[in-house]
């Protein structure tokens, strides 16, 4: 399809069954914090809380009555199940979707509440989607594509079609990437009717499969994904989703999980509405290449994609947005254990508000403290803390960026082992399912000592484990073992989180 026909099915799609003209609105205090005139498209609006029912329900309202007959499969973890769901129900279409196992209930229960037959198979989505497709191939069913599918786009693209009705002034729209179908769809509807508008791409800096798409020259799967934006976490762009990106986006910026966490906190001051991860990505973009690019004076829009955040993921948010946006800083700090000490320390800080303060004694003469600090001027003013705190003769190291540091080390008590032990600590991803953690444990906590350990649940679909264990270096047994246990993991023995607690 070229620009044009995607045009006519763009302005053709019959989604108004189903969705709604969701409005845009102005985003005030970011507004005047950035300079710029800030709108958010207020896609968490739908009934399905995500812009996803646009492109399902195109796709579904297309399909021959011999196809709406034989039924609807599809594989899904959160929002295109939703959308595929509540259009199977208005088109009297009987869909299944496969949800992974791992599946938070909320998100099957909303699925099942929608009018869609839930399959729970699998670990992780590529399983589920294996099943669908086998349903699709041995009973007959219709598979719907979550994005790579000319009639997903072109529902998705209707998005596009709104935001230039109600302001066709604006100067870049601002708009998540996944597995690419929203911004397809957006970037060539807009490109089609106004052409000076800039669109722009926003990924996950550990999820960017467009970004690998644009450096390859083609879709190419990438080794891991994080999930914490689990709605944009897709391992590889589809194909026609990369060809209209690659013609009609302007730029792509990736944004980190801090990022998007302060901009889950600005929708929130700004509209009430707390949008989930994914649907926060295109306003951390928007801030990050304000910010970069010294924009000032322009109307620009983000793409508010959805709202169905696991509500025990918000404590996560909470304490990731303040680091995100620079107003918080956290140390790591050696002071001397005595009398009146703790006083000094905050006194070289100036009347700063200390966020937080843990610590354990390490010997008669000092003591390591990790310590939070509310800021007001960001990196610079974490690098004056350094400098002031350094000049007090303190041993400081800033952690503000060390990811061990804000997932682990700040809920342990932390302190060095009494005897000497040569250690290498691992941090690892896992499924949060039940007896995901029993299989850590059987395949590596018996064969090797265990010399420091930290599990936090933060509600979300992974978990996350930081182990030491002792002895290992250069073990071919422990690397094979590691290979067995399937989950994803990295060495941070280097960190200086672990070099300065721990070690």
């Amino acid at each position: 399809m070229t620009g044009a026909d995607y045009l006519k099915s763009i302005v053709a799609a019959p989604v108004y069954r189903v969705a709604k003209h969701t409005p845009l609105e102005s985003m005030n205090s970011l507004s005047m914090r950035s300079g710029n005139s800030v709108l958010i498209k207020r896609e968490d609006l739908q009934t399905v809380h995500s812009f996803k029912i646009r492109g399902a329900f195109n796709r579904m309202a297309q399909l021959s009555e011999s196809e709406k007959q034989r039924g609807v499969v599809a594989a899904s973890a959160g929002n295109h199940a939703q959308g595929v769901a509540l259009s199977g129900t208005e088109l009297g279409i009987r869909t299944i979707i496969v949800m992974p196992v791992t599946t938070p209930s909320i998100k099957v229960d909303a699925v099942r509440g929608f009018g869609g037959e839930v399959l729970l198979h699998g670990n992780n989505f590529d399983e589920a989607k294996a099943k669908a497709m086998e349903l699709s191939e041995t009973d007959g069913m219709v598979w719907v594509a979550p994005f790579d599918d000319e009639a997903v786009i072109a529902g998705q693209g209707t998005i596009g079609l709104e935001i230039f009705q109600d302001r066709s002034d604006v100067d870049r729209v601002f708009v998540p990437v996944g597995g690419g179908g929203l911004a397809a769809g957006i970037a060539v509807l807009l490109k089609q009717l106004r052409p000076e508008i800039q669109v722009i791409g926003v990924e996950p800096v550990e999820s960017a499969c467009l970004s690998a798409a644009l450096e390859a020259g083609h879709p190419a799967p990438l080794d891991h994904v994080s999930l914490f934006a689990e709605g944009v976490a897709v391992r590889e762009i589809g194909a026609e989703t990369f060809r209209v990106c690659q013609e009609f986006l302007d730029d792509v910026i990736t944004v980190t999980s801090d990022e998007i966490s302060a901009a889950i906190k600005d929708i929130f001051d700004d509209t009430r509405a707390i949008a989930e991860p994914a649907g926060a990505v295109a306003l951390a973009g928007l801030k990050r290449y304000v910010h970069e690019r010294g924009i000032q004076g322009e109307t620009l829009a983000a793409v508010l994609s959805g709202a169905n955040m696991n509500f025990h993921s918000l404590r996560y948010v909470s304490e990731r947005a303040e680091i995100g946006e620079g107003g918080e800083g956290i140390f790591g700090v050696t002071i001397p254990e005595r009398e009146g000490a703790f006083l000094e320390f905050c006194q070289v800080l100036g009347g700063r508000a200390v966020t937080e303060f843990s610590y354990r004694v390490g010997s008669r003469n000092s003591a390591r403290i990790f310590v939070g600090v509310q800021l007001k001027q960001g990196s610079q003013e974490r690098e004056a803390i350094t400098r002031d705190l350094e000049a007090a003769g303190y041993g400081v190291v800033d952690l503000s960026t060390d990811e061990m540091a804000k997932e682990h080390v700040r809920y342990m008590i932390g302190g060095q082992p009494p005897v000497e032990v040569s250690e290498n600590t691992l941090s690892f991803e896992f499924p949060e399912h039940p007896g995901a953690l029993q299989h850590f444990l059987e395949i590596l906590g018996t064969r090797w000592n265990i010399t420091a350990f930290h599990y936090r649940s933060f509600g979300m679909d992974y978990g996350r484990i930081l182990a030491a264990f002792e002895n290992v270096e250069n073990d071919p047994e422990f690397q094979h073992h590691l290979e067995q246990l399937g989950y994803h993991f990295k060495d941070v023995t280097d960190s200086p989180a672990y070099r300065f607690f721990m070690r």
